[in-house]
């Protein structure tokens, strides 16, 4: 039986591969075993392509789904000199896309200084914004046009095309709010075709359910937020909740963590697992600690050479070729169509 009021951090990964081995009554049944079924004896990375640098914590939302457990009250923001080394390794490398994420990135007092810095190496960079951030204050109301001015690729959270089902997930207002931010970037040009400025939406349900298709949502969103808002985007994301952080607590406190886990098992894509973003993503802390996902940083499972483990300690060519570190949460990334930062796998 689930602990109901148990709360997660440093503890949620080894509580949940726990519970997944009582619920399915067998270790066999664990994502290092359903990787060795299809094939795939261990999960390697391939050549890195993308860095993600989540630069901190702090959010002016508090998102039921966040599995970064992201909010106003969080104080791990990345400094400038860990910035200073990140810039220092990157020059020279092949690695050409920085995805900046937080929190709300914006709210780290040195990220429009970082973006500059990165533009200045020729670099594809991809801000995720939650759109909010760019009414919350008047310090951010200029933020459109910064995005402007040097071509940063905006990727944004709306969870549906509908208030309700927004402000459910989001918080009271959001869906209101993100509106007003979009229509903002279309006037700029943002999601504009024929502009090169990129907008970008992600989808993540509402609940412990999987996404639908993304061509036939993608397709939704356009006509829904063009209809009724003469809004504009380029693509949608679709990309699974994960069983970490603030979205596990919520299965465990809802007693949806065993039907979803067992969803996401039953899902398993071989095809998906062959994709995931590991395999050409290393994943930067605010600290400055390496990751080989997103996901395992909130969790906090570093790559697995300890002495590479930090930014300082940058090592490329021992990260092109690293063996990935998995656990249970990885099947929300090979769960049907898949999942990534960059939406559906396969």
């Amino acid at each position: 039986m689930l602990v109901k009021s148990l709360k997660f951090r440093d503890s949620e990964l080894a509580f949940a591969d726990e519970q997944i081995k009582i619920l399915n009554g067998s270790a066999e049944n664990t994502f290092s075993s359903y990787l060795r079924k299809s094939g795939i004896n261990k999960l390697s990375s391939g050549k890195v392509e993308i860095l993600q640098i989540n630069i901190g914590k702090m959010c002016n939302q508090t998102c039921t789904h966040c599995h970064v457990d992201a909010g106003p009250d969080r104080k791990e923001i990345m400094t400038k000199e860990t910035m200073l080394i990140i810039l220092e390794k990157l020059s020279g490398t092949d690695i050409k896309t920085i995805d900046i994420t937080g929190g709300a990135p914006e709210m780290n007092p040195d990220f429009r200084w970082f973006v500059t810095e990165l533009k200045n190496l020729d670099l594809r960079i991809i801000v995720r914004c939650n759109l909010t951030i760019i009414l919350s204050n008047p310090k951010y109301y200029d933020l459109p046009e910064f995005y402007k001015e040097n071509n940063i690729e905006v990727i944004s959270s709306l969870p549906c095309y509908h208030k309700s089902n927004t402000d459910k997930q989001r918080g009271a207002g959001v869906f209101e709010k993100s509106i007003k931010a979009l229509k903002m970037l279309n006037e700029i040009g943002y999601g504009i075709s024929g502009t090169g400025l990129m907008l970008n939406l992600v989808y993540n349900p509402v609940g412990a359910i999987l996404p639908s298709s993304q061509i036939t949502l993608e397709n939704e969103y356009k006509k829904v937020l063009f209809e009724n808002h003469r809004i504009l985007f380029n693509s949608l994301y679709t990309i699974t909740n994960m069983p970490v952080s603030r979205f596990l607590e919520y299965l465990i406190d809802s007693g949806n963590y065993e039907s979803y886990m067992e969803k996401l098992i039953d899902c398993f894509n071989p095809a998906a697992a062959e994709n995931v973003m590991c395999t050409n993503t290393v994943s930067v802390g605010w600290d400055g600690y390496l990751y080989d996902c997103d996901f395992n940083q909130m969790l906090e499972i570093k790559v697995m050479n300890s002495k590479k483990g930090h930014i300082k300690d940058f090592d490329l060519t021992y990260l092109d070729s690293r063996e990935i570190i998995t656990g249970q949460h990885c099947f929300g990334c090979t769960a049907g169509s898949g999942s990534s930062c960059g939406g559906a796998v396969t």
